[in-house]
């Protein structure tokens, strides 16, 4: 059963109290996704590209109409250490958060976080003047 079908089945707020047990293909990388190994029983993204689609408006509801892929675009860390990735919406550019889950590609969270570390926002021969003031 794809998301667009389960998001007609179900009522409003749904998945706000149940936990979310149906497999998908990935619309970004073709992977088969399971809720099996998240680690949480809310599995949203792609464990393989942390790829998502833009179906709730708050966390669970499936009240959104967008559709749209929300691909991630960084990292952050919560209080009490855990990591949170940030997606954006192609489609229509409404950020949200969502937590890691347990078997998430470790390689691209990490290629995520360092992004800003290897394309930094301004030249990176300005940190040797800034150092010297």
């Amino acid at each position: 059963m794809n998301r667009d079908n389960k998001r007609k089945q179900y009522e409003k707020g749904y998945y706000k109290t149940r936990p979310c047990r149906e497999s998908f293909t990935c619309r970004t990388c073709g992977w088969s996704v399971f809720p099996q190994g998240a680690g949480s029983s809310h599995r949203n993204h792609c464990p393989n590209c942390l790829s998502s689609l833009h179906v709730d408006v708050e966390p669970g509801d499936r009240a959104s109409d967008c559709g749209g892929v929300m691909e991630p675009i960084a990292v952050w860390v919560r209080k009490g250490g855990e990591w949170a990735i940030i997606h954006r919406c192609r489609r229509c550019g409404t950020l949200s958060s969502n937590r890691v889950a347990a078997d998430d590609n470790p390689r691209k969270l990490l290629s995520i976080a360092m992004k800003p570390v290897a394309f930094p926002p301004f030249p990176i021969e300005r940190l040797e003047a800034l150092a010297g003031d």
